[in-house]
């Protein structure tokens, strides 16, 4: 729940931001003189202002596709930044190894994401697999092969 909060969170902010941006756009730009007591809008009709709402736009797509890319690359539990990129596979051996991918490891051992390399048909959803403590077992493979 925390990791959806989170998202809904930055997108907020994102909106707040840009929200003022069209508000600071709207104030600084010059109002069109009232025509038979009828203000014109300026959106289509004033190239300029046009041009600016366009860019106003573009901003708000760029940053919802910042949060949302900001947000696939986080730990599911804890919220932290994914580390430590490491790839798997090969195309030469892909029936041996499998496809190549990239795999990313939470610092606190949550959990790894493993994401494809090469999206072949489509768009795939990154692979979360939860881990209990990581770095536990980690630590056992390394004790047993120094008992031996």
């Amino acid at each position: 729940m925390r990791y959806w909060s989170f998202l809904a969170g930055k997108l907020g902010v994102a909106g707040g931001c840009m929200y003022g941006l069209l508000a600071l756009l709207n104030y600084l730009w010059p109002s069109e003189p009232d025509f038979f007591y009828l203000r014109p809008p300026r959106f289509g009709y004033d190239l300029l202002y046009t041009l600016a709402a366009g860019v106003w736009f573009l901003l708000c797509c760029g940053a919802v596709y910042v949060c949302i890319l900001d947000q696939r690359y986080r730990c599911r539990v804890c919220l932290r930044r994914l580390r430590m990129p490491v790839e798997t596979g090969s195309w030469s051996r892909m029936l041996l190894l499998g496809r190549p991918r990239i795999e990313y490891i939470c610092p606190y051992g949550h959990g790894t994401l493993n994401v494809a390399e090469l999206q072949i048909s489509g768009l795939e959803n990154p692979e979360w697999t939860p881990h209990a403590e990581l770095w536990e077992e980690l630590c056992a493979a390394s004790r047993d092969s120094e008992r031996e």
